[in-house]
């Protein structure tokens, strides 16, 4: 480890002792080489090998942090085998976050040729707990001391979705009414109209966390820890992956291979510091129950930091670390 990744690791221990984990969306970057990652390890007959990278950076990772966010997870059903070999890298309390398949959070599928034959249809299987439990849980159970949040992202939905936010936390109620409640599950929207009483009350009902994410077009994760009910259970998750008004494309073309910090965001970072100061009083008062018969949750809050937000997550995460 060099001075940069020593110092970003001791801070990270610090704040995971304090019952927050702090980590990055993936973590196969190459851009991170000389930060996180030594380029020697991936050399083949003296050239930089990305296919060995992807095989073998997560061990090196896991060096620094002690959890990530698994965006795969998105676009197919984890198998045990996939799930068993990410957690033969990384050490015993190492945990990984899931983004749920979206063929469990997608209304209809978007008209995309990774969907197949279902593009541009409903989604039959939308919020269908039974799917949910054989095809995803199931799989985690093998390797359940590793599974940090399970979070449920749903983009944008339309009128000829859900002509109303109640009609989608109708729908949430029954589905989380139907899963066992022994997981940490968080769910993340992107209809800024949606954020109401209604849906923190019924996320609060289920012990289900509000992931406040910084993204394109929602409100600034600073308005949305302002909102009345938004810490909605006795953990928290974020993910900050845009600032707001900058769209996915424009971060990629302006941030890529995501070797440096390109346009740092003091406001985000302030949200960031003050979401963490938040997770940290929930931890403290779990730790703190006076009543002896009764075992403290172990539940533990989780951050994450995408490239797309400034153009380099590892040093987001340094800067917002600072005291």
């Amino acid at each position: 480890m060099n001075a940069f990744s020593e110092t970003l690791r001791s801070k990270i221990v610090s704040l995971a002792e304090e019952g927050v984990m702090i980590g990055t969306s993936s973590w196969k970057y190459p851009g991170w080489c000389g930060q996180i990652y030594d380029e020697r390890r991936y050399l083949t007959h003296n050239k930089f090998s990305n296919a060995k990278f992807e095989r073998k950076c997560l061990s090196e990772y896991a060096k620094t942090f002690s959890t990530v966010c698994v965006d795969a997870g998105y676009y197919k059903f984890p198998t045990q085998k996939y799930l068993e070999d990410l957690c033969a890298q990384v050490p015993a309390d190492f945990l990984f976050s899931f983004k749920v398949t979206d063929f469990i959070t997608l209304k209809q599928f978007p008209n995309q040729p990774r969907h197949g034959s279902h593009a541009g249809k409903p989604n039959e299987n939308f919020l269908n707990a039974d799917l949910f439990r054989s095809m995803f849980l199931r799989p985690c159970e093998s390797i359940r001391e590793h599974v940090g949040v399970l979070m449920f992202e749903f983009s944008q939905f339309y009128e000829s979705d859900f002509a109303r936010g109640r009609d989608f936390v109708v729908a949430l109620d029954d589905f989380f009414g139907k899963l066992p409640t022994d997981w940490q599950y968080g769910v993340e929207i992107r209809n800024k109209t949606f954020l109401q009483e209604e849906y923190f009350s019924t996320l609060s009902k289920h012990n289900v966390a509000h992931v406040f994410n910084s993204w394109t077009r929602m409100p600034s994760v600073a308005e949305q820890l302002a909102m009345e009910g938004s810490m909605s259970t006795d953990f928290t998750a974020a993910r900050f992956l845009l600032t707001p008004g900058r769209s996915y494309a424009k971060a990629v073309e302006s941030f890529s291979p995501y070797k440096e910090i390109k346009e740092p965001s003091e406001d985000v970072r302030a949200a960031a510091k003050q979401l963490i100061k938040n997770a940290k009083t929930l931890s403290s008062n779990k730790m703190n129950q006076s009543d002896k018969d009764i075992k403290p949750a172990k539940k533990r809050s989780f951050v994450y930091v995408n490239n797309r937000l400034e153009g380099n997550a590892l040093q987001t995460i340094s800067a917002i670390l600072e005291s």
